[in-house]
């Protein structure tokens, strides 16, 4: 089998790679927002890559390749899907105005950024393919936590879209199905989705490093590139609306929505 950290050297290379081929794309299409779904590709990739040379339980190879890579590749079709079919993210046009002339240097190295991102939130599944332990009820916990996860994160990114597709709701909050109780249910879901590798591979070597998935994707989403970014693009464009919102909805975990 191949050495842990030869894994992770190959996975960073390959991914740097493919984020170069990406800039490039970008620069001639003006859709940064390609990187998102290029980073949930990567782990994806990634994980496949992890879970089909690691030495762990066969089975549970099996279970962390097939259960990121579906997670990854869905996550990365909806994304693309709505990069090529909309204008540039907000987010990414705001720093574009911000870094303005010097905006595709920062750019390119904001892509190799996501890069070594995706090769580390990449760990948990690494760690839970190296598990030795025979598949017991803790793996079957973990598969339900991530069926539970991504099916709530399609979910939500359906009924958004949905609502966006409907004549009138241009400058209007949805706030239909999930996105009643949670003003960002496709994130909370997003990191549920990471407890599951945690599942599989505490109990193996290593196993308290499977932490590094939702400690890292709680951190992001709060402080880094998830709500922050986009609740001030949301005030931007919805205003007084999206104010009600906040003040009647919870930011991340579903819950009733207060009067």
């Amino acid at each position: 089998m191949v050495n842990a950290w030869t894994l992770i050297a190959v996975s960073w290379a390959s991914v740097a790679l493919l984020m170069s081929m990406l800039w490039e794309v970008q620069r001639r299409l003006g859709k940064a927002a390609m990187v998102d779904a290029a980073w949930a590709a990567g782990i994806g990739a990634v994980s496949v890559l992890f879970a089909f040379f690691a030495e762990g339980d066969p089975l549970r190879r099996l279970l962390v390749g097939a259960m990121a890579g579906l997670w990854g590749g869905r996550l990365a079709g909806h994304l693309l899907v709505r990069v090529l079919g909309e204008r540039e993210d907000g987010r990414y046009r705001t720093l574009r105005h911000k870094w303005g002339t010097k905006a595709n240097l920062y750019l390119f190295l904001f892509f190799q950024v996501q890069a070594f991102w995706a090769v580390l939130f990449s760990l948990p599944m690494l760690v839970a393919s190296m598990n030795p332990h025979p598949v017991g009820p803790w793996d079957f916990a973990g598969m339900l936590v991530w069926a539970i996860a991504l099916s709530g994160e399609t979910l939500a990114d359906i009924q958004l879209a949905s609502f966006r597709k409907r004549p009138g709701t241009g400058g209007a909050v949805c706030q239909e199905g999930l996105w009643r109780y949670s003003r960002h249910p496709n994130y909370f879901f997003e990191w549920l989705h990471w407890w599951a590798y945690v599942l599989l591979g505490w109990s193996g070597p290593h196993g308290c490093l499977t932490l590094t998935g939702p400690i890292l994707m709680i951190l992001f989403l709060f402080k880094i590139t998830g709500i922050p970014p986009t609740e001030r693009q949301a005030l931007a464009s919805r205003g007084n609306a999206y104010r009600k919102y906040q003040r009647t909805t919870s930011i991340f975990v579903p819950w009733p929505p207060r009067r």
